[in-house]
């Protein structure tokens, strides 16, 4: 049985043919009997005799002790898309600019907005290295997640000063670390909890690079080699991988996994993503 905090869980099954099963076995068992009731999200809906356009208010329901708010949602899914907005602006020209995601659940129902703020100096002059604060709004624009990642230049020949990202929710109150371990040649990350205590480790393979398939990163237990779930940047057709940074990401992970684990993860998904398929000035750490 692998482990992640102080709980334990089965080993997660590899599916067949990449990340493409919506609700994969072995996480939780009966899950795949049918979805869970939806307590706030995805979108808001107008209350009853409201006029059009009304926002309705939060249904009652029971929320487990020391979830952060707006991370409800997280605790009744075991996997999460991601997906980067096209620029335009970018695509014909190469300018770059701020990122942007949406997250969705395993129906495709957009659960979270998540954009990249800096300035501009600092995204066309540093690449893929180049620090920022990213904030995560719920469907209700208000923001439950901050993250930060700090600048890093860095070599994969010198374990010195590698790469890292804080993770906030709400904002203002630390829930975890991801962190990069060094390694010659395999992308290697810790996931931490909020005083830098692993939990977690997430490795991936020796060449992150997708070329007309899914590129996986396993995460694991911080004991044990047995995954428990993977981030999985997904293969989006050949015009648009290679004309265009725009990327999809799949993550997979326990049901019951602290919630607050769950949403550092995301965070260990657009590390993943700036440091190995960000393609501003074609700079990667691994280079």
């Amino acid at each position: 049985m692998a482990q992640y905090g102080d709980q334990s869980v089965a080993p997660y099954p590899a599916p067949h043919g990449g990340y493409v099963d919506p609700h994969p076995p072995g996480f939780n068992p009966g899950y795949n009997q049918g979805p869970p009731p939806v307590m706030y999200q995805p979108g808001p809906v107008p209350e009853y005799g409201a006029p059009p356009g009304a926002i309705a208010p939060a249904m009652a329901a029971a929320v487990p002790v020391g979830v952060p708010p707006g991370l409800e949602y997280l605790t009744q899914i075991d996997q999460i898309l991601i997906h980067q907005k096209v620029e335009l602006l970018e695509a014909f020209i190469g300018f770059e600019t701020n990122n942007q995601y949406e997250i969705k659940n395993s129906l495709g129902q957009k659960i979270y907005n998540a954009k990249e703020k800096n300035d501009c100096c600092t995204r066309n002059c540093c690449g893929s290295l180049r620090s920022f604060n990213m904030k995560i709004k719920d469907t209700m624009d208000r923001e439950v997640i901050r993250i930060i990642r700090p600048f890093r230049c860095v070599s994969c020949w010198f374990p010195c000063c590698l790469q890292e990202m804080e993770i906030q929710a709400p904002p203002g109150t630390t829930i975890g670390y991801v962190k990069q371990d060094w390694h010659p040649c395999l992308p290697k990350f810790s996931i931490q909890g909020p005083n830098k205590e692993t939990l977690l480790k997430l490795d991936g393979p020796c060449f992150a690079c997708n070329c007309c398939g899914d590129v996986n990163f396993e995460l694991k237990g911080k004991d044990s080699d047995q995954p428990v779930g993977r981030i999985s940047k997904q293969w989006s057709g050949l015009l648009k991988e290679v004309f265009t940074d725009t990327d999809n990401f799949g993550i997979q992970f326990p049901l019951d996994m602290d919630v607050k684990l769950k949403a550092v993860l995301m965070g260990a998904c657009f590390l993943i993503d700036f440091m190995f398929f960000e393609k501003v000035g074609e700079a990667s750490v691994f280079s």
